[in-house]
């Protein structure tokens, strides 16, 4: 147990290093721009997430408890 606990750490030591700007491994580019696309995105642009792959969320608060509706599907196990 103590063994994983030092491991944790060490692990949790060697993500803090420094952090420098994203570039392609030696030897390597970034990927051919996109169909149509004016220029090639760069690293930070490819990195970017689009509205359906993170949407807003829509948090709705409720002001009083509400009694649910009837669910037609929810029937007991057979």
């Amino acid at each position: 147990m103590r063994t994983l606990i030092i491991i944790g750490c060490a692990l949790a030591l060697a993500a803090c290093g420094t952090r420098t700007g994203l570039t392609p491994p030696e030897g390597k580019s970034l990927p051919v721009a996109p169909y149509g696309a004016q220029s090639q995105p760069t690293s930070e642009e490819l990195l970017e997430l689009d509205t359906l792959a993170a949407p807003e969320r829509s948090v709705e608060l409720r002001r009083r408890s509400e009694e649910r509706e009837d669910d037609p599907f929810d029937l007991p196990p057979e």
